[in-house]
């Protein structure tokens, strides 16, 4: 499978690859808010809610049936470090999209996790061909610890942006704010901006 390589968008938000105030690492260090949950493909459920013409759930085979792609993506973590040239595979969330009547009011999406984790962004935000459903890392099932067996991966912002053990797709007329940015984290979470908390 061709990889789409997307460690360019930099670009778009900074002069340099590596944001401010980021040191890079060749390790995929692990970070969550606590334990990590036991989820498995074979039970997963994919619920797509809230300002859509018709609600549906997706579960494993159905949501593998979607057409996939494969990415060279580079991870920012709001606590410093940046990690380059990860491969993930997923249905890009444009192409899960084009599958769903979303409702022209709809200007936000809450993402779910199984640890009731919850993470918001603008839709314009989730509407890019590189924010992938990815479910593998590498050319592997994506590992529990990192998500697995379904996560969001969002290159253009924090990683705490990229819900992992993803469950649910929410979308909005408003929005809300998560996990983390109640606890005072950046809403916008843009890392060459160095965005990190409200």
């Amino acid at each position: 499978m061709a990889v789409r390589d997307v460690t360019g968008l930099y670009a778009e938000f900074g002069t340099d690859r590596l944001p401010p105030g980021q040191h890079r690492t060749e390790e995929f260090p692990v970070f969550t808010k606590g334990d990590t949950p036991a989820v498995d493909r074979e039970t997963l459920t994919l619920e797509i809610t809230g300002a859509v013409a018709t609600e549906r759930t997706f579960d494993w085979e159905t949501f593998r049936d979607l057409p996939t792609e494969t990415q060279r993506q580079d991870v920012h973590c709001v606590t410093g470090w940046s990690s380059f040239d990860h491969e993930f595979t997923g249905v890009p969330v444009p192409t899960l999209a084009d599958r769903i009547d979303i409702d022209p009011a709809a200007t936000h999406v809450l993402f779910h996790a199984a640890d009731g984790y919850t993470t918001d962004l603008p839709l314009a935000d989730v509407l890019r061909q590189e924010v992938l459903l990815a479910f593998e890392h590498d050319g592997d099932p994506l590992e529990r610890e990192h998500g697995g067996p379904l996560r969001v991966v969002t290159p253009h912002k924090y990683a705490y942006k990229g819900a992992k053990w993803l469950t649910g797709i929410e979308f909005r007329t408003e929005p809300v704010r998560g996990y983390w940015e109640k606890r005072g984290y950046s809403v916008s979470a843009d890392p060459w901006a160095e965005d990190r908390y409200s």
